[in-house]
């Protein structure tokens, strides 16, 4: 079974488990994978004919699953994982009037990753972004871009950096990304038809006559993300896209990134930079710390280059209970510290996957346990090791 057919099986299994939202936004994906303009009308048709009729949900199931069965009917190869799109070695980027540097950073971005790129404000990310992206020159060090053609004309249509703040367009969202599609080279039919898949795919098509004044900020973040993938990049660096999105919408940018990355027809690398950890930790294959400019590479299991950490375990706790109360009760636990940080306990132990004995001993003594995460994995131990230092 290839990867086109794994993902035609989720797409069934998450609609036979009522879960018709995500079964559906995977079943667009795949439909985009096809490239072909005869299943693009049909997803159109069913989103049109659901929005008549939207009570309708034994129809509109009925649909997606004719649909499916056309779907287990075409082969897709699997190619396009695993190449590099960009690799660094030795970046750095100072600054002549600050004694501020970025780097060095070593990177190696595949086709089909996420890398997350975290730390507090004013330690890099936005910069090594744009170095990224060619808007910032760098002083040491190399960028190898590894795409089709990586002469700078080209390089600018495979490469996308989307900022954090995004400029003002004019129009409906729709004959925005018409536009944009054009400059691609995507005309009459293939255009209209396209242009709808990804409005339909990134959640627009109650929106699609909508103007920029009209729209949210996670549906203007949504808009960007339909006319950059209206671009087919190789590469796309995102600063700060969850930014000004509530929870829900924060979820479901990362949960679209992460398939679009898989894309059979299209992989692609992102870099994003976040404030939200835990969110981007669950997507991403590799996450990058910037301390004062500084990296700390974290891999998807979260386990660092410097692994002082790794016989440790970190506890972030929010209870209602006196430090010193808290401390008696879990000394013989190997506790090795306990801090009072941002309104919640933060617990390092001399001992690996403590959790269980901590939650018993905490339980047994009736403590009010408002939440409990462990964060000895996480990049949030980082931003911990600066506060306590």
């Amino acid at each position: 079974m290839n990867k086109f057919q794994i993902k035609i099986d989720q797409c069934r299994n998450h609609l036979l488990n009522q879960d018709i939202d995500l079964g559906f936004r995977k079943l667009v994906d795949c439909v985009l994978d096809t490239q072909q303009l005869n299943l693009y009308s049909q997803v159109i048709e069913i989103v049109s004919w659901q929005d008549e009729n939207p009570t309708e949900t034994e129809g509109y199931l009925n649909k997606l699953h004719q649909l499916i069965v056309q779907l287990e009917r075409i082969q897709i190869p699997d190619k396009g994982f695993g190449g590099t799109l960009i690799s660094t070695s030795n970046l750095e980027k100072k600054y002549a009037r600050s004694s501020f540097s970025i780097g060095p950073i070593d990177i190696e971005l595949k086709a089909g990753e996420i890398w997350g790129l975290v730390g507090e404000n004013g330690n890099g990310k936005t910069s090594l972004l744009r170095v990224l992206a060619k808007d910032l020159a760098f002083d040491s060090g190399s960028i190898d871009y590894q795409l089709e053609d990586s002469t700078n004309y080209k390089l600018r249509t495979q490469l996308v950096y989307i900022p954090q703040r995004t400029p003002k367009w004019y129009g409906s969202l729709k004959s925005n990304l018409k536009f944009t599609a054009t400059q691609y080279g995507l005309f009459k039919e293939e255009n209209e038809l396209t242009v709808l898949m990804y409005i339909i795919r990134f959640g627009l098509w109650k929106f699609r006559n909508h103007a920029w004044s009209e729209l949210s900020s996670g549906y203007k973040m949504r808009f960007e993300l339909a006319r950059t993938f209206l671009r087919r990049p190789k590469l796309l660096l995102l600063d700060e896209p969850l930014a000004n999105l509530d929870v829900l919408a924060q979820q479901l940018v990362l949960e679209d990134l992460k398939n679009m990355s898989q894309s059979l027809s299209n992989p692609l690398g992102i870099v994003l930079s976040s404030q939200q950890l835990f969110e981007v930790e669950k997507i991403a294959d590799k996450l990058i710390f910037l301390k004062n400019g500084k990296p700390i590479y974290v891999n998807h299991n979260g386990e660092s280059e410097s692994s002082e950490e790794e016989s440790q375990t970190i506890l972030e706790m929010d209870l209602e209970i006196e430090k010193e109360q808290l401390s008696e009760l879990l000394l013989h636990l190997s506790l090795e510290k306990i801090n009072f940080n941002g309104g919640v306990f933060i617990a390092h132990f001399n001992k690996k996957s403590c959790i269980n004995e901590v939650l018993q001993v905490l339980i047994n003594n009736n403590i009010q346990l408002i939440y409990v995460r462990d964060i000895s994995k996480s990049t949030r131990r980082f931003f911990i090791q600066k506060a306590n230092s």
